[in-house]
């Protein structure tokens, strides 16, 4: 099957390419796929290579045997194995590579999300390889992608590529686990990603990984709702990235939808996490989705403990349904005691003049099928 043409794509290569053997940084799948992207790069197409493997390469540096591994040690061992995965890569490569190091506050943060992509498509303009990573060595629980197959899709929409490449050591996605049915097929094209192809996915039996077949779905669900097409391949084939040259589809592609979202209603959706919810009656919900801005009018309850900058879910209460997500321009302390009551009223009784939006029609992004 002939691929969709692209000029812009993110590579992502994981943990099982880089250290397939757990004993540090390995060439042993690694020079097919530098081979694909100084390839692609000669045809006039732009990469960002978003790799995993820190945590992985800093193993021989620090030995561990147990299971799973404490975080004190992963983040260590990801702080001596970056260095060595970045050398890793630039051996295979007569152009600059720089190091983009990233947690989810970056990308949750609007001014830094922004930042970040300046950075990223200046590095393009100049021809420099980016190659991403989650700064593994630094990143909380509350501050972490968790895995660079979603990490991949953010990094794809917030340098609008056409295309996401996702590298590992399977064929793709099939239609049942084929460790169980060895009769199982590849799926060879995923129109539209819906609860069973979910249903589909596996764990990862990888110690090092953090991702699995359902990382890798998450991701294409990201992407392709930004309007970018997205491959499961199989990097440990150098067959795959000839197939891949030749304009052929050796894996799965998952199809981009036709009508993507915008690159901040995609970031309210995909990448910034809920704070809290506010929870509003049925007439202001269906307001909010036919567009208007929430006020504090309609807010009946405010569940969790944000801050005005925070992210959270509008749900109609009366079918407890999540409707939209945004930014909310009030604490959750501060809506409690407002929640319900008109401007006017608000003003009266607080002897100041309240910000009129709780959420601006700009700041809110629909969720019609959550």
């Amino acid at each position: 099957m002939n691929m969709p043409s692209w000029q812009r794509a993110v590579v992502k290569v994981g943990s099982a390419l880089i250290a397939p053997d757990n004993t540090g940084t390995s060439s042993k799948y690694l020079l097919a796929i530098a081979r694909f992207i100084i390839e692609c790069r000669e045809r006039g197409q732009e990469v960002v290579l978003v790799s995993s493997g820190s945590a992985a390469a800093g193993r021989t540096h620090i030995a561990y045997d147990g299971h799973p591994i404490p975080v004190p040690i992963k983040k260590a061992m990801a702080a001596v194995g970056q260095p060595d995965m970045m050398a890793n890569w630039s051996r295979f490569f007569d152009f600059p590579c720089a190091q983009i190091l990233i947690t989810h506050g970056d990308l949750r943060d609007r001014a830094r999300y922004v930042s970040v992509r300046n950075t990223m498509h200046t590095l393009l303009e100049h021809d420099v390889l980016p190659v991403v990573n989650e700064n593994d060595a630094l990143a909380t629980d509350e501050m972490k992608v968790g895995d660079n197959d979603n990490l991949a899709a953010m990094i794809a929409t917030l340098v609008d590529a056409d295309a996401l490449f996702i590298c590992s050591d399977i064929d793709g996605l099939f239609d049942a686990d084929p460790r169980v049915k060895p009769d199982a097929k590849k799926m060879p094209i995923v129109e539209e990603i819906t609860e069973d192809i979910f249903a589909l996915a596996g764990g990862t039996t990888n110690k090092i990984a953090t991702g699995g077949m359902r990382t890798k779905i998450e991701a294409a669900e990201k992407a392709t709702s930004h309007g970018i097409d997205t491959y499961i391949v199989n990097g440990s084939k150098g067959e795959t990235f000839e197939l891949l040259l030749q304009g052929q589809n050796p894996g799965t592609l998952f199809k981009r939808q036709q009508d993507p979202m915008s690159n901040k209603k995609h970031w309210l959706r995909h990448t910034l996490v809920s704070q809290g919810e506010v929870v509003v009656d049925s007439e202001t919900a269906d307001a909010v989705v036919a567009g208007d801005a929430l006020t504090t009018t309609g807010i009946v309850d405010v569940q969790g403990d944000f801050n005005r900058g925070d992210a959270v879910v509008i749900r109609n209460g009366e079918n407890t349904e999540a409707v939209a997500k945004g930014i909310c321009q009030y604490s959750s302390h501060e809506l409690l005691h407002i929640k319900g009551q008109e401007v006017s009223s608000i003003a009266e009784q607080y002897g100041y003049s309240p910000i009129t939006e709780v959420i601006e029609s700009n700041d809110l992004t629909i969720l019609e099928d959550e």
